[in-house]
């Protein structure tokens, strides 16, 4: 029975806007049909004038699926009016008209020809998952159409197609563009909400039970979404145990890393009187239609790459899926016929979800990007059109990255945010690989070691194959090498990284490269995976064979004992754990020849003296520190050490130590408070008075402490102890330049004169300053003693006889109009030989008693 798809009744309205506009934004429900029919309707548009249809997938299955359905439709091969490019994978002819192409495929063909000559039309499919390459790609693209728009004789088109997106922004976004939307006509999903999910929980037993539910229940094969591979496998073993393998029912696991074979098995349509279970990740989301499905099992969860800037490192996180995720994932038992959706959480927890996947340029290591970016000849990210642009921090990361990689460099020191590419970062663009491992492959090229590079690079760029062997890298070469025995699940992913590392190889030899020295063939592994992360070559700590700290002053731990625990040295290629905690695992390493260091990485190695205080000992320990990153390559006692290095190594000392080390008389104090407000009330641009706050000296040991300490000096400090004899008063006084003392004085002064002819000291450390005076000093005082230029008023204490506080104020002539009258009449009885006059005003100030006076 032929379908009508319901994408078919809004073609002509998207053929009408698309003849009006360049751009145009296409919603339609899952099933609705827009991926394989837009295309197809769309390629005898006038404006299209025989151009090519350019149309992007986020996922290999999806782009050789959408490919394979329309050649079918129109009853060809692949490869004819309908063709594919994927990684590895390419069915394009010279009569192709529809290209469905992999997103970072779109990156590639632009910049070898940002103007995309003989392509009329970009489809993004699926724009909703918001990858790094699909938004990439828009900007990329925007960017080439204004550059080169008046080059080409028709402009080039933007179509933006998605089921669950946010279509006014994107619109608004391409100039207030025209929604076209589809109702599409989804049968009806029946939900069933289970228990409510528990942060953490593992969830593999829940779903074994509620997908035994459902094939009890329902009639129709079963579509269930898992987070990632090691619980599809966790399900399918608990699943092939209850079922018993029965032949009418058909248990398929779906990932990308599968081989081909095995994905098109699963989304195949079954035999007549069978069905089958699906166990997919997100990649069953979209763009694929899987035959007879009518009943879904939601875990809820999903697997994303999420990049950690405070560590550099990117690590997979099960999140909760959005409600976006979720409707998608419904959908799919409603394409064909009514179906039933079983979610793995309280129907109360529905609205806890997020409205929308957060996209992945807020999330992802954005090295890729920045390569990208820098041979477009941008290096600021304002440059383009960013639907949602990366955010800086992550980006400059990105950049440093690409500088350790010697891929980029700063074209001026005093610019530091224009970067462009090195000969390295040219000759690694020319690798569909992740910066990391291109710069593996051309460092593989240099020492004579291509072949190890490829096979390095196919290894890493997919997800570690071989489980509970072990971490060493090794393992994995031998089982691509054929000189070990590969298992039958294996089979398909070793072919396709033996496929992977030929493309790479031939890629290899167009690239020429400078000759570096060559290294033994023992140690040529671990030195090549340092190329890749040379912010991970790592160290064993003391003592523990299971723990190691890496050059980017992270710590790594084996899960469980391993051979590579004898290695002091590694270099570490995949590590994991938990955001916030300062220890991650390894999962995959390499040992590494530490004499290696010296010879292919003495740029990156730094030496310092580091002079630090033994407890033991009791006195200052001076070294020098050889270290890459944050780690000690080695340290070497020093007996004598130059006055420069000693003096910059006490300055360090005190940066760390902090200001305590020192002597701080009072009186240095009360001058310090007294500069700090002088620097707080001055309105001069800028300002001329220094910050000697402990922020602001720790800050500034360059300034006052290092020029201070001559030969001398530094030779009587070998104990903590003899900073307290350094003449701190003397060094702080030097940064008040003339004629800042002398302002000092008149605005801050040390003492106030007060009416009985006492001058007393302000207490400059409270905030405001205090007088502290005796009451009797005070008659006769209407105006409240003020300081920096009448700017800041003192608080004062006038005190008993006793010198304890009766009135604290800022208010002197409302204390005498007010409350001076209740103080009398409570003290005149306690210190009857102390004046207590009626009128204070009038009174004679005095500190005397009244016998004295």
């Amino acid at each position: 029975m032929t379908v009508k798809l319901p994408i078919l009744d809004i073609i002509s309205e998207l053929e009408s806007a698309l003849q009006t506009r360049d751009e145009v934004v296409l919603e339609a429900p899952p099933g609705a049909g827009k991926t394989t029919q837009v295309p197809l309707s769309l390629l005898s548009e006038p404006w299209l004038q025989g151009q090519k249809i350019l149309m992007l997938e986020p996922r290999r299955l999806a782009a050789r699926a959408a490919a394979e359905r329309m050649a079918q439709t129109l009853g060809e091969a692949v490869g004819e009016t309908v063709g594919y490019r994927v990684r590895l994978d390419s069915r394009v002819g010279p009569n192709t008209r529809i290209e469905v192409v992999t997103e970072g495929i779109l990156t590639r063909l632009l910049q070898a020809d940002p103007s995309l000559e003989g392509v009329g039309l970009v489809i993004f499919d699926e724009f909703h998952e918001r990858s790094l390459d699909a938004d990439l790609g828009l900007a990329l693209t925007l960017q080439g159409r204004l550059l080169f728009g008046d080059v080409r004789e028709q402009p080039l088109k933007l179509l933006i197609m998605s089921a669950t997106l946010d279509g006014q922004r994107v619109s608004e976004f391409l100039h207030q563009a025209p929604v076209v939307r589809s109702e599409g006509k989804m049968f009806p999903v029946e939900l069933r909400y289970g228990a409510p999910y528990r942060y953490g929980e593992r969830i593999a037993e829940r779903v074994v039970a509620t997908v035994m539910q459902a094939l009890e229940e329902q009639a129709g094969s079963v579509l269930v979404f898992l987070p990632g591979q090691g619980e599809i496998r966790q399900v399918y073993r608990q699943l092939q145990g209850k079922l018993g393998g029965s032949e009418s029912l058909l248990l398929c696991p779906l990932y990308g890393d599968l081989s081909l074979a095995e994905q098109r098995r699963a989304i195949a349509p079954c035999q007549a009187d069978s069905r089958k279970v699906v166990l997919a990740t997100s990649i069953a989301e979209t763009s694929l239609t899987i035959e007879g499905v009518r009943v879904v099992v939601d875990s809820g969860l999903s697997r994303l790459p999420a990049f950690d800037p405070n560590t550099g490192m990117t690590r997979l996180a099960t999140q909760r899926v959005s409600k976006a995720s979720a409707t998608q994932r419904c959908g799919r038992a409603g394409r064909l016929e009514q179906g039933v959706c079983y979610r793995l959480w309280a129907e109360s927890q529905q609205n806890e979800l997020a409205a929308f996947t957060p996209p992945e340029i807020h999330q992802a290591d954005l090295s890729p990007l920045a390569l990208q970016l820098l041979n477009w000849g941008v290096s600021e990210l304002s440059e383009l059109d960013w639907l949602e642009s990366p955010a800086p921090a992550p980006y400059q990361q990105a950049l440093e990255l690409l500088q350790q990689l010697g891929a980029a460099e700063q074209i001026d020191a005093t610019e530091p945010r224009r970067w462009r590419l090195t000969a390295m970062g040219d000759a690694m663009l020319r690798l569909p690989a992740h910066p990391r491992l291109a710069h593996l492959m051309v460092k593989a090229k240099s020492i004579g070691q291509t072949r190890l590079g490829a096979e390095l690079a196919a290894v890493l760029s997919e997800r570690d194959f071989v489980s509970g062997a072990g971490v060493d890298v090794q393992l994995r070469l031998e089982l691509l090498r054929g000189d070990r025995v590969v298992e039958r699940s294996q089979k398909g992913v070793v072919a396709r990284l033996k496929q992977q590392q030929q493309h790479f190889e031939r890629l290899l030899t167009s690239i020429s490269v400078e000759s570096l020295p060559h290294p033994g063939a023992e140690t040529a592994v671990g030195l090549l995976l340092a190329f890749a992360y040379p912010d991970r070559i790592a160290r064993q700590r003391s003592g523990n064979r299971m723990s190691y700290q890496l050059s980017n002053g992270r710590s790594a731990d084996f899960i469980e004992q391993d051979s590579l625990g004898k290695q002091s040295w590694l270099a570490v290629a995949s590590v994991g754990g938990q955001q916030g905690r300062s220890s991650d695992r390894i999962y995959l390493a390499a040992a590494l020849n530490p004499e290696l260091l010296d010879r292919y990485f003495a740029g990156q190695i730094e030496e310092k003296v580091c002079v630090e205080w033994d407890e033991r000992a009791g006195k200052l320990r001076a070294e020098r520190e050889r270290k890459i990153g944050r780690l000690v390559i080695e340290r070497q006692p020093l007996e004598a050490i130059t006055a420069a290095e000693r003096r910059q190594a006490l300055a360090g000392l005190v940066q760390r130590r902090g200001l305590d080390l020192f002597e701080w008389p009072v009186e240095l104090m009360q001058w310090r408070a007294r500069v700090q407000l002088m620097r707080s009330y001055c309105t001069d641009l800028p300002n001329p008075w220094p910050d000697v706050s402990d922020t602001g000296l720790l800050q500034s040991l360059s300034v006052w402490l290092e020029p201070y300490l001559s030969a001398a000096e530094v030779a009587k400090i070998s104990k903590l102890n003899h900073f307290k004899a350094l003449d701190v008063t003397a060094m702080l006084h030097g940064l008040l330049p003339w004629p800042l003392p002398q302002q000092l004085d008149e605005q801050a002064p040390q003492r106030f004169a007060v009416p009985s002819g006492a001058r007393i000291a302000i207490d400059y450390t409270q905030s405001p300053p205090v007088l502290a005076v005796k009451l009797q000093e005070m008659f006769g005082c209407v105006d409240t003693p003020a300081v920096a230029g009448g700017r800041v008023k003192l608080m004062v204490h006038l005190l008993s006889p006793a010198r304890r506080p009766l009135q604290v104020t800022q208010d002197l002539a409302g204390f005498w109009q007010g409350s001076y009258q209740a103080v009398k009449k409570e003290m005149k009885g306690r210190y009857p030989k102390h004046p207590w006059p009626d009128n204070p005003l009038e009174a004679v100030a005095t500190a005397k008693t009244k016998a004295r006076m």
